[in-house]
């Protein structure tokens, strides 16, 4: 599940340029990006960009949250900064393959022919692309990224792995949950709605 192409036929364009246009064109453009840059075997870009995404959302979690920064030696600053030095090298690659061994299983379990373990990977990497806005403390926006992240994720299932969106949400929900729902907190923004509006 670590595989880094060399030379990879396809996939996303390295570097920050290829990083902002990713963004984009998940965005914009979903089904497209799925079907022409995802390349089989090559991770590298994608979790780079689940990386840049990660410390996006953990710098606006603590720039409009200081409460959210724990407490380590050096005082807030440094705390920050080894919190976010955390978040790129240990904790977004771990919940990555963690995620990504889950909806494994999942789609092994519910899709007859798929694609592979990498593409997987790749899939819920870029599928994270609306949660770079999710750290700011907008419960409608951060339940909006977790939102579209979901939409993402099943269409880039249903690209990589040949079913439909709806079979690819079946397959998905889980992994979906896990990674919108609780790691950007989509859940908690849609409580506070609910609350908000007197349903809870």
């Amino acid at each position: 599940m670590t595989t880094w192409v060399e030379n990879p036929e396809g996939g996303r364009e390295r570097g920050p340029r290829g990083i902002v246009r990713a963004w984009v064109e998940v965005l914009v453009r979903p089904r497209r990006f799925f079907e022409n840059g995802v390349a089989p075997g090559d991770q590298a870009p994608g979790l780079v960009f689940a990386i840049v995404v990660a410390v996006a959302y953990t710098t606006g979690l603590f720039a409009t949250t200081p409460a959210r920064i724990p407490s380590l030696a050096g005082g807030p600053g440094v705390s920050a900064l080894v919190a976010l030095a955390a978040v790129a090298l240990l904790l977004a690659p771990a919940t990555l393959h963690l995620t990504a061994a889950i909806q494994t299983v999942l789609l092994v379990l519910t899709v007859r022919s798929r694609g592979g373990i990498s593409e997987t990977v790749q899939v819920l990497a870029y599928a994270s692309a609306p949660c770079v806005l999710a750290g700011l403390p907008i419960p409608e926006l951060r339940a909006v990224c977790a939102l579209y992240g979901a939409i993402l994720l099943f269409v880039g299932l249903s690209e990589r792995h040949g079913v439909s969106v709806p079979h690819a949400a079946v397959a998905g929900g889980v992994p979906a949950a896990l990674l919108f729902g609780y790691v950007f907190g989509g859940f908690e923004a849609m409580q506070s709605l609910l609350r908000g509006a007197g349903l809870l």
